[in-house]
C-alpha cells in the first residue's frame, strides 16, 4: 500500500472565528480530531462552549441589527457573492485535498466540490437580483404589494459528508438574502470549514456577518439551537438529532429547515436499460463511500431480471477499487472516522443473519487499519430487516425482489424515511404514475442524481421539514411582510360617533 498522503501546511490548531477575529474558546476547551486513513489526531480543536456561542451569536445580531450587510440593495450583495465564488472555484484544489484527508472521501471525488460550492454562491447571486415579488392591486380602491425583508441570525449545521459543499448550500442563500450567520460544522470534519473566514474576508463579506464556531452537537448545537436570538435554524443530518431540534426550537417558534435521513428506493422494472440502472444503482450507493443522503441504499428489482441483475450487481461491487482517499484510482476510500466505522460493520453483521452475502462482508482486505469496509452486497432481504429499514450510511446495498408494481410501490414506501428515489423503467406513463405515489421529496427517473439549483431538496416522513433550493431557500430565509395601501376613501365604519 502507497503512502498516505498529507495536505501541505495542514493546521495543527483550529479557533473559533467570531467578528472578524480567530479566538480560542473562552475556557480554553478543545477536542481532537483525527483522520480517516490510520485514525490518528492531527490537530486540535477550540471546542464552543455557552458562553462562545452567546459571543458569535451577540456579532451576528449586531451586524445585523447595525448593518451595513442586511441593508444593502440585492445588487451590492450580489458583487459579494460573485467574489466569494470566484476565490472558492480558484482554492478547488486545495480544497479537494483538505477534504479527502479529513473525510476519507476518494479524491476523485472531492475534486470538483469547490466548483459545486462556487455554484451555489453565484445562483444565488443571480437570483437576489433577479428576484420578484408579489403587488395585487384592486383599481381605484386599494395597492397590494409584498415587501421580503431578511429575519436575523441564522443557525447552520452541518454534516460530515462533504462538509464544505453542504456548508456552501447553506451560506450561500443565508447570506444572499441579507441575514447574518453561524456555522457550526461537524467535529469529525472541520478542516475544511476553516477556509471560510479568509474566503469572505477577501471577497469583502462585512465583520460579524460570518461567524463560524466548532464543538459538539450535544453542546454548542444544543446551545446554538436553543439561543432566543437566533430566530432560523437550517440543519443537515440524522432524523434522531433532527427531532432533538425539533423540540428544543418549538418554544421559541424558530424557522425550522431539517434534511435529514434516507433509506432510498432505487427501483428497476424489467423494461429497464438494464447497463444504465446497474451503472447508477452501484454508483449511487457506493460512491461518497456510501455516506450520502440520498443513497439508493435499497434497490428492489423486478423478478423477471432480478437473478441476471444481482450477479451483475454483485461482481461490479467485487471490482470496486477500495484504496487511500489521496490515490486517483480510489473509488471507495475510508470512512469517516471510528465510530461510524464500527456502526457500518455491526449493520454488515446484522445483513449476514437477514440476506444472501454476495460481495464484501466485512473489513476491505489489504487495509488492516482505518476506517476500511469493503463494498458489500446482500440480496433476497425481506422489508421487515433492519438492513432494509435502517439508514447505514456506509457502502452496503440491500436488494429486493418484487412481481407487480404494486407491489414495488408498497416496498419502495416501506420505510419511514422518504427522502429520495430512483425509478427505472421504459415506460413513459409507469415511470410518472409510479414516481407521484412514492412517498418521497425527490424522484429521479432514468437518472442517477443530478439535480437542478432551482428545484426543492428535501424529504418527507423521517426525511426532514421544510425545503430548501431556489426560491425556497429564499422563502425560508426572509420574511415576507404584505403592506396594504388605500388609494382612496378607507370606508371604515364611524363607531362611537
Amino acid at each position: 500500500m502507497s503512502k498516505h498522503f498529507v495536505p501541505e501546511n495542514l493546521p495543527t490548531h483550529l479557533q473559533h472565528y467570531i467578528n472578524g477575529e480567530f479566538v480560542d474558546s473562552i475556557g480554553g476547551a478543545t477536542f481532537d480530531v483525527q483522520e480517516p486513513v490510520s485514525n490518528t489526531n492531527y490537530a486540535t480543536v477550540a471546542s464552543a462552549q455557552p458562553e462562545d456561542v452567546d459571543l458569535a451569536v451577540a456579532a451576528a445580531d449586531k451586524a445585523f441589527k447595525e448593518g451595513p450587510w442586511s441593508k444593502m440593495l440585492p445588487r451590492e450583495r450580489s458583487r459579494v457573492l460573485h467574489k466569494i465564488a470566484d476565490i472558492v472555484e480558484s482554492r478547488d484544489e486545495e480544497l479537494s485535498l483538505l477534504e479527502s484527508y479529513d473525510s476519507g472521501l476518494p479524491i476523485t471525488q472531492a475534486k470538483g466540490q469547490a466548483r459545486r460550492a462556487a455554484e451555489n454562491f453565484r445562483f444565488f447571486a443571480d437570483l437576489i437580483v433577479a428576484q420578484v415579488d408579489n403587488s395585487f392591486r384592486v383599481p381605484g380602491r386599494q395597492m397590494n404589494y409584498v415587501n421580503r425583508k431578511p429575519i436575523g441570525v441564522a443557525a447552520l449545521i452541518t454534516p460530515w459528508n462533504v462538509p464544505f459543499m453542504q456548508e456552501s448550500w447553506k451560506l450561500a442563500p443565508a447570506l444572499a438574502t441579507g441575514n447574518s450567520v453561524v456555522l457550526k460544522p461537524a467535529s469529525y470534519t472541520p478542516l475544511s470549514a476553516g477556509l471560510w473566514p479568509e474566503i469572505f474576508r477577501e471577497a469583502g463579506l462585512p465583520e460579524g456577518v460570518f461567524n463560524l464556531i466548532f464543538g459538539s452537537g450535544g453542546v454548542a448545537g444544543d446551545y446554538l439551537v436553543k439561543h432566543p436570538d437566533v430566530p432560523l435554524v437550517s440543519f443537515t443530518g440524522d432524523s434522531s438529532t433532527g427531532a432533538t431540534i425539533s423540540t428544543a426550537a418549538a418554544p421559541f417558534f424558530k424557522g425550522l429547515s431539517l434534511e435529514l435521513g434516507g433509506k432510498s428506493p432505487a427501483v428497476v422494472f424489467a423494461d429497464a436499460d438494464l447497463e444504465a440502472a446497474l451503472d447508477a444503482t452501484v454508483f449511487g450507493v457506493f460512491s461518497l463511500n456510501g455516506e450520502r443522503c440520498t443513497a439508493g441504499s435499497r434497490v428492489l428489482v423486478q423478478r423477471d431480471i432480478y437473478d441476471d441483475f444481482v450477479a451483475k450487481f454483485a461482481e461490479r461491487a467485487k471490482n470496486i477499487r477500495v484504496g487511500l482517499p489521496s490515490d486517483p484510482k480510489t473509488e471507495v476510500g475510508a470512512l469517516v472516522h471510528p465510530n461510524h466505522f464500527e456502526k457500518v460493520m455491526s449493520y454488515i453483521e446484522i445483513g449476514k443473519t437477514e440476506g444472501r452475502l454476495l460481495a464484501g462482508g466485512g473489513r476491505a482486505e489489504g487495509f488492516e487499519e482505518g476506517n476500511y469496509v469493503a463494498p458489500t452486497v446482500f440480496a433476497d432481504v425481506a422489508p421487515d430487516a433492519q438492513i432494509f429499514q435502517d439508514e447505514i450510511f456506509g457502502p452496503v446495498v440491500a436488494i429486493t425482489p418484487f412481481d407487480t408494481d404494486e407491489q414495488a410501490l408498497e416496498l419502495a414506501n416501506n420505510t419511514k424515511y422518504g427522502l429520495a428515489a430512483y425509478v427505472w423503467t421504459s415506460n413513459l406513463k409507469r415511470a410518472h404514475n409510479f414516481a407521484h405515489q412514492i412517498d418521497s421529496g425527490m424522484v429521479w427517473l432514468n437518472s442517477n442524481n443530478v439535480r437542478d439549483l432551482r428545484t426543492p431538496f428535501g424529504g418527507v416522513k423521517a426525511s426532514g421539514l421544510g425545503r430548501e433550493g431556489g426560491y425556497r431557500s429564499v422563502d425560508f430565509y426572509t420574511t415576507q411582510q404584505s403592506i396594504q395601501i388605500t388609494l382612496n376613501e378607507a370606508h371604515s365604519p364611524k363607531f362611537g360617533v
